[in-house]
């Protein structure tokens, strides 16, 4: 069965990157037609979509964030990563990696990883 799990630090500084890797297990990040996505919850509030990757490697972001967000990949190691730029308090939450596809019924994140805290502060 395919599994996600993210990694990467607890504790970020503001104005600093937030850098966080999904690790995939028990399938492959390049099958089509398969999307890999970030996805946040602030404490208190609700689920953001962040962006994905694509099985084929096409990114995308949310409006909102796309100034600051980079969604990359890295084949060899199945694994695809976040990057959040000057980040700020209000960045701190729970992120999660998610498997969507790429057509059809979108976003229904079939898959999930347990999720990491990330906290933004000095």
């Amino acid at each position: 069965q395919v599994q996600l799990q993210e990694s990467g630090p607890a504790l970020v500084k503001p104005s600093q990157t937030l850098s966080l890797t999904c690790t995939v297990s028990g399938g492959s990040i390049t099958t089509s037609f398969y999307a890999w996505s970030w996805i946040r919850q602030p404490p208190g509030k609700g689920l953001e979509w962040m962006g994905v990757v694509t099985y084929n490697g096409i990114t995308n972001y949310s409006p909102y964030l796309k100034s600051r967000t980079s969604i990359s990949r890295n084949t060899s190691k199945n694994q695809f990563s976040l990057q959040l730029s000057s980040v700020t308090p209000e960045d701190t939450a729970v992120y999660y990696c998610a498997r969507d596809r790429v057509a059809g019924v979108i976003g229904y994140f079939e898959v999930w990883g347990q999720g990491t805290l990330v906290t933004v502060s000095s």
